[in-house]
């Protein structure tokens, strides 16, 4: 620890938490990071002197758990803990301690705006003072060493610095990620993306967070540079992460010569870890199409990988006329299908994990939601928790939270566990 330089603020130059992200009722810090403390807000920083959390300890904070972070995106995201704590609270229908609000419209059945509330805007004014303070600091000559190393690397991360980081992630993806899979709540949201494929096969009329490109497979060359300009873009921060996302839509379309491949590669370069039961995860998103087409050969590969992986699959509805109403390409037995595939692959390796989408809102048919229950129902009960199912709720469904009484119908019914669907973007 760093003395108080005037008693304004403290510096632990390098503290260290668990490897393994923890679901707790109250936020821990894990992996490497830097932490300044003032006498009312806690901020911490990666390992590149970025800004990454603000809390607030004064009593004007909303809550001592609630906290704001900040994305590789460069969004500022509220952590709250919801106005429940019962079985009906935010662990019921997200399946976390904590509801990510989120600065741009998404799709959640609970909103918080914390530009209103003054208490939390006040600590973007506090981070403000902390960087002057800093940077006042930083012309004398009080600090240690290693301390000021570290506030020279901040003040190197200004507003501006931050911004063109993010645009310059988006550049190496060809674009702002609109939608990570819902999965990576597991993971708190901090994935590598590697985009292996662009596009989608269907271009469904209800949704509103992909491209209208045709689907192609990236080149190994496109794939390999992506890899290189991750690496030097984490800088030594890559090494607090161990989660990989192979982009974008539909990963799983990809096939083997491209996903396995990309793996492999990204995890040796990008030193992911699989020590003490911490293996690292990777995430795709898949269609139906694509899941009734992937061989047994793609998921034996799959499996051998050195990752725990997610497949997200947008079923949307095992109803037709749903299906046609949305505008998705394909019929009730290819959803069926596909869901007895999803059940069996997850019974079959152990370390694959298929989960799937549905739909949820106003304007949606009995029929989509009478078969709905009827397919949960009657699923086998899920090998070690597998095969979650998440409910996107329509974008443009009014009053999402009034949602919440069908999802919970729907969720009593399941044999398989039930969540609301998060799209947070990257």
């Amino acid at each position: 620890m760093i003395p108080p330089q005037q008693q304004r603020f403290s510096i632990s130059v390098e503290k260290k938490g668990p490897g393994l992200l923890a679901k707790a009722t109250f936020p821990r810090r894990y992996g490497r990071y830097s932490e300044i403390k003032t006498a009312e807000y806690e901020f911490v920083f990666n390992l590149n002197g970025e800004i990454k959390f603000i809390r607030g300890t004064n009593v004007d904070w909303p809550h001592p758990a609630e906290q704001l972070k900040r994305t590789d995106g460069n969004d500022w995201v509220y952590y709250t803990v919801g106005d429940k704590s019962s079985d009906k609270g935010l662990i019921s229908w997200t399946g976390e301690y904590y509801l990510p609000c989120l600065p741009y419209p998404g799709n959640a059945v609970w909103e918080v705006n914390y530009f209103s509330n003054p208490s939390v805007m006040n600590a973007f004014g506090a981070w403000s003072q902390l960087y002057g303070d800093l940077y006042m600091a930083a012309q004398g000559d009080r600090l240690h060493p290693k301390a000021r190393d570290l506030v020279q690397r901040i003040l190197a991360m200004d507003h501006r610095t931050l911004h063109q980081r993010a645009q310059e992630l988006q550049e190496i993806s060809g674009g702002r990620i609109s939608v990570l899979p819902p999965d990576t709540r597991h993971v708190d949201y901090e994935i590598v993306p590697l985009m292996i494929a662009d596009g989608c096969l269907y271009h469904c009329k209800f949704c509103c967070v992909k491209t209208e490109n045709r689907f192609r497979v990236r080149k190994k060359d496109d794939i390999a540079e992506q890899i290189r300009r991750l690496k030097d873009f984490y800088g030594p921060n890559i090494g607090n992460y161990n989660s990989l996302f192979l982009g974008n839509h539909d990963g799983l379309a990809s096939g083997e010569g491209a996903i396995c491949p990309a793996a492999s590669d990204a995890f040796d370069a990008f030193g992911f870890k699989g020590e003490g039961g911490n293996r690292p995860t990777l995430f795709l998103f898949g269609s139906v199409d694509a899941l009734l087409r992937s061989p047994e050969t793609l998921f034996e590969a799959i499996d051998d990988l050195p990752f725990y992986t997610y497949i997200n699959i947008g079923f949307e509805s095992p109803d037709s006329q749903t299906l046609a109403e949305i505008g998705k390409p394909i019929n009730a037995e290819k959803v069926r299908e596909a869901f007895e595939k999803m059940l069996r692959v997850n019974s079959d390796y152990p370390n694959i994990d298929i989960t799937g989408n549905f739909l949820i809102g106003q304007g949606l048919s009995q029929g989509h939601y009478s078969s709905l229950e009827e397919l949960l129902r009657d699923a086998p009960a899920p090998p070690r928790g597998k095969g979650a199912i998440y409910m996107s709720p329509l974008k443009d469904s009014p009053k999402k939270r009034e949602l919440l009484p069908q999802f919970y119908e729907i969720k009593e019914q399941s044999r398989l566990p039930v969540y609301v669907y998060l799209i947070q973007r990257l």
